[in-house]
């Protein structure tokens, strides 16, 4: 998949709620956190902040740019590892998905 930016992300875009990642790898890939943040440091803090709400169990409720983020960052840090997600990171994965899609659903593009 290309880049896809905020603005032009539709429904259609978005893996179902339970996907495998291996459809999910291709859409996280439409934006890259690194680029639009300026550096791996920056994304890495942004991403960690997701998984600090995830863990602590409370809402995900970033803007669509941060979830974006986050996934993207998910993507590259199982790469990194050179293995897919254990259950509980497709969890947060699956979690981060559904967050995107209500966004989107509710046109909030930032």
């Amino acid at each position: 998949m290309d880049k896809i930016p905020n603005s032009q992300l539709i429904e259609g875009d978005i893996p179902s709620h339970r996907a495998s990642w291996k459809k999910i790898q291709p859409f996280a890939l439409t934006f890259n956190g690194y680029h639009h943040w300026g550096s791996f440091k920056r994304c890495r803090e942004v991403a960690e902040e997701g998984v600090k709400l995830y863990r602590g169990k409370k809402a995900l409720n970033q803007s669509l740019t941060d979830l974006r983020t986050c996934l993207f960052f998910e993507v590259r840090r199982w790469k990194h590892y050179e293995k897919n997600p254990t259950k509980k990171g497709m969890d947060y994965v699956h979690g981060l998905v559904e967050a995107i899609r209500v966004r989107v659903a509710a046109k909030e593009i930032a």
